[in-house]
């Protein structure tokens, strides 16, 4: 048995909303549901329902801007910003503005369609 994992090519998670989800490790691409990371382009004027995750998540952006709404407060990520939205919260993630954002996602414990637990829009 080996002691690390090697993902050499993201799996790519098919989203039908616009954005680019690239999985490096979690359940989709090596079956752990300790922890995921993946690689995220969400295009111009994107959105996603509010949810209340099983999860904690950490945004890092590479580039654009993020707009997260979370606790009634509006926060916008740029650039080499971070936010860590601890499991529980609402929260509602969206690119409200005119260039794709690039980011980082790492969730503790892996993000799975059924942790996300959106909400209907």
């Amino acid at each position: 048995m080996k002691n690390y994992h090697k993902q050499i090519d993201p799996i790519e998670v098919p989203a039908n909303d616009g954005k680019v989800i690239k999985e490096h490790f979690g359940t989709a691409s090596i079956n752990t549901g300790d922890y995921s990371i993946a690689h995220m382009i969400a295009p111009p004027f994107w959105s996603e329902p509010f949810q209340t995750p099983e999860f904690d998540e950490i945004t890092f952006i590479l580039s654009g801007k993020k707009q997260i709404e979370v606790d009634g407060e509006t926060i916008v990520l740029l650039p080499h910003q971070s936010i860590c939205i601890k499991k529980g919260a609402k929260v509602k993630y969206s690119n409200p503005f005119d260039e794709p954002c690039e980011y980082l996602s790492f969730c503790i414990p892996a993000f799975t369609l059924e942790r996300v637990l959106r909400e209907s829009e």
